[in-house]
């Protein structure tokens, strides 16, 4: 008798079912029901598992289908399984047992429940429909060999459709050939970490997991001082970083964009000293009070890496970015990136490509502008209306805005939104170590990050955490 069923479950089940021979059906039954109510106990068949036919059970254990019949009846009346007409049959769920079903959860321990955190898009607005219709299109047209090992600049496809768009929607100036795929701007930014040589400037509030990222490659940042028009070049009199490290569209996090003079000061800066600027281009599709700003490598392409990446406007879990490079420093990404690509899906790429050139990608942006837009409107009127006092910047563009607070207060009030469930991050976590600069304790609130459904319980839960004008949180 084989004991192993493998047609129901989309995987081998192993049932000892071994007995003497010439036993009767009412012995196999037994073996049958105690190897299946075992594999219920040990959590090998997981609350809500789909159970194969009685008739498919019974031929792959080369057993009668009536004893397969009869030992489902008895693990149903013991508790073991559930029956329905048009569900099959199916591991009950039952009190600690682990499940891998349609009502799976997880045990490990619960984060907040609500969040502010920037950094992240309305996840629940994804694509779904357009996406899938892209991915069958591309999928179905893609030749044999984007099926291999891949070229590590990334699939053409995509670099063509990204070349098209970038100089449309953002005002890069590139070709096919000086764009490489990575896996997020963070990717892009480490691969240049490892092919420039010499300390990155970096502005002194900015996001942390970057200057994180170029520590671990062995790299020194250098913080570059903040005021009203931007970040200011690094002072070509002192140390001599080979790399500037900007967010022009929309400074993260402190918001507003990099003035003019400031963007012509860089250029010059770099033309000086043979230094690149690094322009992560952060929001710089979410632009709500005036015409988008065009993208800084578009003024001295030679200059300017520019770094882009489908996370805020499309989705986290697409991990495709992609890097417009010089002429120069192809070859050195190329280097650390690899012979072929082992970082980015190609049926990814393929399916981006093909989301971009039918329209699918500017449909999107344009609806989440919108959708963010009016979060932006309603954050701000609730703001004014329960918390008069706590003053809001940097809301032209982007998924965040910043909360000033009353001096003293930060640390407070991170610890109280924590206790309310409200994870929300204080803006000196976006500080560096060595900045000159020291701004008023403040909130970085990431308005794209909650749900619709949960967007107005957030923002409440927000107001009660924010210190009073008269009692500030001590």
């Amino acid at each position: 008798m084989e004991p192993w069923a493998n047609s129901g479950l989309g995987r081998d089940l192993h049932l000892d079912l071994t007995v003497s021979g010439g036993a009767r059906s009412s012995g196999v039954r037994a073996h049958l029901v105690s190897a299946l109510r075992e594999s219920i106990r040990s959590g090998r068949l997981a609350a809500g598992t789909t159970l194969p036919a009685s008739r498919t059970l019974a031929v792959d254990l080369g057993i009668a289908r009536n004893t397969v019949a009869e030992a489902y009846s008895e693990l149903v009346a013991e508790g073991w399984l559930t029956a329905r007409q048009g569900s099959g049959t199916r591991v009950a769920d039952r009190a600690g047992q682990p499940s891998h079903g349609p009502r799976a959860h997880t045990t490990s321990s619960p984060g907040p429940a609500l969040s502010l955190a920037p950094g992240s898009p309305d996840v629940g607005e994804f694509p779904r429909t357009a996406w899938i219709a892209s991915a069958r299109r591309a999928l179905s047209a893609a030749p044999n060999e984007a099926f291999g090992h891949g070229d590590p600049r990334g699939r053409i496809e995509l670099r063509r459709a990204l070349a098209e768009y970038l100089s449309r929607a953002r005002g890069v100036r590139t070709d096919p050939e000086h764009i490489v795929v990575s896996a997020s701007s963070g990717h892009g930014l480490w691969l240049l970490a490892r092919s420039l040589k010499g300390a990155f400037a970096v502005e002194e509030y900015g996001l942390h997991l970057h200057r994180e990222l170029l520590c671990d490659a062995g790299v020194v940042t250098i913080p570059m001082e903040l005021d009203s028009r931007g970040a200011r070049p690094p002072d070509v009199g002192g140390r001599r970083p080979s790399a500037a490290l900007l967010t022009p569209a929309h400074q993260f996090p402190t918001g507003g964009p990099l003035h003019h003079s400031r963007r012509t000061a860089f250029v010059e800066w770099a033309r000086t000293t043979g230094g690149i600027v690094i322009e992560d281009d952060y929001d710089g599709e979410f632009r709500y009070d005036r015409q988008p700003i065009g993208a800084l490598q578009g003024l001295a392409p030679e200059q300017v890496v520019y770094l882009g990446t489908a996370t805020k406007s499309l989705s986290p879990a697409i991990r495709v970015g992609w890097m417009v490079l010089p002429e120069n420093l192809i070859d050195g990404i190329l280097a650390v990136k690899g012979i072929y690509e082992r970082w980015v899906s190609a049926t990814d790429q393929l399916t981006l490509a093909d989301f971009a050139e039918s329209g699918a990608f500017d449909r999107h942006v344009r609806r989440m502008r919108t959708s963010y837009r009016r979060r932006r409107d309603t954050l701000v009127a609730t703001l004014a209306e329960q918390a008069p006092h706590v003053h809001v910047t940097g809301i032209a563009a982007g998924l965040h805005a910043v909360l000033e607070l009353p001096e003293g207060t930060e640390t407070a009030t991170v610890a109280r939104a924590t206790a309310l469930g409200l994870e929300v991050l204080g803006l000196r976590t976006f500080r560096h170590p060595d900045a000159v600069t020291n701004r008023v304790d403040g909130l970085v609130v990431g308005y794209g990050t909650p749900s619709s459904s949960l967007f107005a319980e957030t923002i409440d839960v927000l107001c009660q955490a924010l210190p009073t004008p008269h009692s500030p949180i001590p």
